[in-house]
């Protein structure tokens, strides 16, 4: 297991994004599997704070992550911050009731687990949410700050991944709840493990083909449909030159094709609004052809970035205001 951490607002990393997708996809598909089983079912308040070690991780961390965030607690018995921190986590764990899970790590039992996550000190507290790590804070924090943090994680969790948390019994037994179910392999993974590992190599057109490989036997794939549209905006980016680009679409703001261009290397840089008002702005000042080029290109970025993404929301609104 490599972590990947994965910001929670802010700048729009495009890998993350990728992730994002997949690792919501695969968390479906594993719930389904789950209620298939006739798992899911509730679990006792005890259920929600596990002390887990390197052999466990997989199946109590990662699988688990398909169903609830699980928050990881890095400690060890020498620590003393950690000795103010595990409580409070632990009492807000049961507070929560099930909108996540805390996984207790003990460093000094699991150094392989340490340096994965690249955990430099602590504690340490990180997040797995349908299998994508991402860091939360270090050292002890107050109170309020780790409240504000968790109900970011768990609205992250709800609205990028569907993960509404755990069902709580107060008369459950402890341990009795059901092992999460393990992830179903899908028709086209073979071929999506191809894109990916295309990606990351660079190969842009061997990424592209991949995906819509996946397209032409199911037009509506989410995670090819996402792919796909990646690939293609890194292929457009990597053609051009940054600042005859930043120059053509300041001192042509009627040109449509520059004004593209500059939105496509806004997003890359993470300049998410700025990409989406170029283009608005030039659906504004354009008609016809122009106008119908500039709307299919910002629906091709609405893509990359997500529907569920409260920009592309905002965007949709002032695009629809643009052209009525």
């Amino acid at each position: 297991m490599q972590p990947r951490n994965m910001s929670m607002s802010g700048v729009v990393d495009l890998a993350a994004v990728k992730a994002a997708q997949e690792a919501k996809a695969k968390a479906e598909q594993t719930r389904a599997e789950t209620a298939r089983q006739g798992g899911g079912g509730a679990v006792s308040p005890a259920d929600l704070v596990i002390d887990v070690d390197e052999a466990g991780f997989e199946q109590e961390v990662l699988q688990r992550s398909a169903e609830v965030p699980v928050v990881i607690d890095f400690w060890a018995e020498w620590c003393q911050p950690c000795k103010q921190l595990s409580p409070v986590l632990e009492r807000l764990a049961v507070e929560y009731n099930g909108r996540f899970l805390l996984a207790k790590i003990d460093v000094d039992a699991n150094q392989m687990l340490m340096q994965q996550f690249g955990v430099q000190g602590i504690p340490a507290v990180f997040a797995v949410v349908a299998g994508q790590a991402l860091p939360l804070f270090q050292g002890a924090a107050g109170e309020a700050q780790i409240r504000q943090t968790l109900d970011q994680l768990v609205q992250v969790a709800e609205q990028r991944f569907g993960l509404t948390g755990l069902v709580v019994d107060p008369d459950a037994e402890p341990g009795t709840a059901a092992p999460p179910a393990e992830m179903p392999a899908g028709p086209y993974d073979a071929l999506l493990n191809a894109a990916a590992q295309a990606l990351d190599a660079g190969d842009l057109g061997g990424a592209v083909q991949a995906y819509k490989n996946v397209l032409a036997d199911d037009p509506a794939h989410p995670e090819a449909k996402l792919g796909l549209s990646q690939a293609e905006l890194l292929q457009r980016v990597q053609r051009l030159d940054p600042q005859q680009v930043r120059r053509d679409a300041a001192e042509k703001p009627a040109d449509v094709q520059a004004q593209i261009a500059a939105a496509d290397l806004d997003l890359v840089g993470g300049h998410v609004e700025d990409a989406f008002g170029r283009l608005i702005d030039a659906v504004r000042r354009t008609v016809g052809d122009d106008r119908d080029t500039v709307r299919l290109r910002l629906l091709e970025l609405f893509e990359v970035v997500g529907a569920e993404d409260p920009r592309v929301a905002a965007a949709r609104r002032a695009l629809a205001r643009a052209l009525f």
